[in-house]
């Protein structure tokens, strides 16, 4: 049987989100020559073609600019200018190649490859036109300056998106939430079903109107900038996406408390399912190699009983759940628990009744 549940554990770890969060999570200590390297060998070798490139160009600058050739004025200016132009062009390309280098290794996604490689490609582009149309016309000094200046007013004029720009392409990176998962953010709680450019877009999930995990039927949109400021808590971690919940119950100090406890816990048992509580422990296998495998994950539903303010006796049942599923479990776990216990009054002390 262990191993039966060692083969699970080790195909469950080879899915790609739980594998990506097995490695994010993992205990620092893998050693340094088995750790994955963040740059492929072609990107090192283009990146490596690109420094020779600068090197070349700049030393071509530097004789130009101290006229080492004693070439005249008016061709030795020019080709300075073209020295120059070029050497910033190298620049960009190489950190446009980095850039793509290290964010393509951390996306397992091709689609969203796709999408990051092409906007990288437009904003190279656009800078590379700028560069080359502002070294021709426009002499060095003013093109900085009105870079300046046009960054400057882009950057007030275009604050917020920039940010959920940016905050969308930190979300693909370190993934505080992906499409389908289940989140709360400052007010909001719901299942994300959209992510753009720079808004999120949520399914939402209890609201003002509704108590419970329902859907309430609104969806939610806020700025992906929101991810920087505010707390993401996330119901479908890859290495865990189960959520502990809890049903509560008072009965009589007079009651037979084996009893209670065994039917509720027997009750949990059979509504969470053996499937369920099997992998629940594949699960908690996986938590073993990450910092937190000293907290205790147990598959099997508890029942805790301890004192209340009033003067009944209050019963805990905490069981693991999936979060989209705990409302529905939720419900039918109460109405069981209830007419089981009502079945046996000789036993068990409900408020508003009594032992006959």
């Amino acid at each position: 049987m262990e191993t039966q549940e060692k083969r699970e554990t080790e195909k469950l770890k080879q899915e790609p989100r739980v594998n990506k969060a097995l490695k994010e999570s993992a205990k620092k200590d893998t050693p340094q020559d088995e750790e994955e390297e963040v740059i492929e060998k072609k990107d090192k070798q283009a990146i490596g073609g690109y420094l020779i490139l600068l090197i070349a160009a700049g030393l071509a600058y530097f004789i130009f600019k101290i006229d080492l050739l004693n070439i005249p004025d008016k061709y030795n200016l020019f080709i300075e200018k073209i020295t120059g132009i070029f050497l910033i062009v190298v620049v960009v390309l190489m950190i446009s190649r980095l850039l793509r280098a290290v964010l393509e290794k951390r996306l397992d996604n091709a689609t969203t490859q796709y999408n990051l490689n092409r906007i990288i490609h437009l904003a190279t582009s656009l800078i590379l036109f700028f560069i080359i149309l502002s070294g021709i016309f426009i002499n060095w000094y003013a093109t900085v300056v009105s870079l300046g200046l046009i960054s400057l007013i882009l950057g007030l004029a275009l604050q917020n998106p920039i940010t959920s720009f940016f905050a969308w392409i930190y979300i693909l990176i370190r993934k505080p939430y992906e499409v389908g998962d289940r989140i709360k953010i400052g007010n909001a709680t719901g299942d994300v079903i959209g992510l753009s450019y720079f808004d999120t877009t949520l399914w939402e999930v209890n609201g003002d109107y509704l108590s419970g995990d329902h859907p309430s039927g609104r969806v939610i949109r806020f700025a992906n900038s929101k991810v920087f400021n505010e707390y993401v808590f996330n119901y479908s971690w890859p290495l865990f996406p189960y959520s502990w919940n809890e049903i509560k119950l008072f009965i009589g100090y007079n009651s037979d408390l084996h009893f209670v406890g065994a039917t509720l816990k027997a009750l949990a048992e059979n509504e969470v399912g053996e499937a369920m509580m099997h992998r629940v422990r594949l699960y908690r296998n996986i938590l073993a190699e990450t910092p937190i495998d000293e907290l205790e994950v147990r598959e099997k539903p508890s029942v805790i009983f301890r004192a209340h303010d009033n003067t009944w006796m209050e019963v805990v049942v905490r069981y693991l759940v999936h979060p989209k599923e705990a409302g529905k479990v939720k419900n039918h776990l109460f109405k069981s628990m209830v007419q089981a216990l009502n079945q046996h009054p000789e036993k068990v002390s409900l408020p508003n009744t009594g032992l006959p």
